[in-house]
C-alpha cells in the first residue's frame, strides 16, 4: 500500500510550498515526479525550481531537457516515471490512473478553491476505502505543516 499525504494550502501558494516539500524529498535521498496540469505550468515550475532560493537549487528536468533517468526531480504533465521516483507530487488537480505505483504521493491543493477541496476529499475517501495510509496536513499560523488527520493502512480483506 502507498502513503498519501494531502497538503491543504491555506497560508502560502503552491510556488512557495512545493520547493520546500521537494527539498525534504531530496534530503531523504529520494526521487520525485511532479505532475502538473499544463505544459505552461511545467515551464513555470521549471523556472521556479532554479530561482526559488538564491542560496540553493533543486536538481530537476523536463521532457525538453531529456535524460529523465538522470533527473532527481522530473516535471511533467504525463503519467510517467522515467527517473524511477518513489514520490509522486500532484498539483493543479491532476490525478493519475495509477497513483499507487509510487510509494508516497503528495497531493497539494488550494484551500481557497472549493472544487479543489472537494476533489481532495473525494480522493481521501477513495484511497481510504482502498486501504492506503493517509495523512492530512494543514498550514499553521506560522506557515509550517501540522498533521490534522490520518488514516492507517488496513490490511487487505481476506477472501473466503
Amino acid at each position: 500500500m502507498s502513503r498519501f499525504d494531502f497538503y491543504h494550502l491555506q497560508r502560502s501558494t503552491l510556488e512557495n510550498a512545493l520547493p520546500r516539500l521537494l527539498a525534504r524529498v531530496r534530503k531523504g535521498d529520494q526521487r520525485a515526479v511532479v505532475m502538473a496540469g499544463s505544459p505552461e505550468r511545467v515551464d513555470g515550475l521549471n523556472s521556479l525550481l532554479w530561482t526559488f532560493d538564491a542560496g540553493s537549487w533543486l536538481p530537476h528536468g523536463t521532457a525538453r531537457d531529456g535524460d529523465g533517468a538522470d533527473q532527481p526531480i522530473w516535471l511533467t504533465i504525463d503519467e510517467e516515471n522515467p527517473n524511477g521516483a518513489e514520490v509522486l507530487v500532484l498539483t493543479d488537480g491532476v490525478w493519475p490512473a495509477s497513483p499507487a505505483r509510487f510509494a508516497r504521493i503528495l497531493l497539494l491543493f488550494d484551500g481557497g478553491d472549493d472544487s479543489a477541496v472537494a476533489r481532495a476529499r473525494g480522493h481521501w475517501k477513495a484511497m481510504r476505502e482502498e486501504g492506503h495510509e493517509l495523512h492530512y496536513w494543514q498550514q499553521g499560523d506560522q506557515g509550517g505543516w501540522e498533521e490534522k488527520a490520518r488514516a492507517a493502512a488496513d490490511p487487505a480483506p481476506s477472501k473466503s
